[in-house]
């Protein structure tokens, strides 16, 4: 399958999740791709969070406090729709719903890590230049 084919093939995937657009995204460079993918005010948290093992739900909003609960499960859904994260579903009562990071999802770690790394220096002296420890 090539690139154009597997990018229309996600658009397609998740077109249930998020609304329709009445001007197409243009998905043709990889910066284009990797915002539309993990692009979103929670979505590294997110995948940064389930990553460092907080994968249930109510942990994920107890680390997210400013973001609603909707904005949370959309966000989530979105990102496994990209097949970046997995959702289990345990059949017990009450419902038990868990998250884990794919194996396409850590491919996405180095860029995650990178970006934790540069935002923690940032917050430690915001007019300091960040020094990141990893060649990009």
């Amino acid at each position: 399958m090539d690139s154009h084919m597997y990018i229309q093939y996600f658009y397609n995937t998740i077109s249930d999740v998020m609304y329709e657009r009445k001007i197409p995204k243009d998905l043709d460079c990889g910066m284009a791709m990797i915002m539309e993918i993990i692009g979103g005010k929670w979505k590294p948290c997110l995948i940064h969070n389930i990553w460092k093992g907080h994968n249930r739900p109510s942990e994920l909003q107890r680390l997210n406090p400013k973001a609603s609960r909707k904005v949370l499960y959309q966000q989530l859904k979105e990102l496994e729709a990209y097949g970046i994260i997995e959702r289990k579903v345990y059949a017990v009562l009450p419902p038990k719903v868990e998250y884990f990071i794919t194996d396409l999802g850590k491919s996405l770690l180095p860029v995650i890590s990178v970006m934790d790394e540069w935002g923690t220096q940032y917050l430690e002296d915001p007019n300091k230049e960040p020094v990141l420890k990893r060649v990009v």
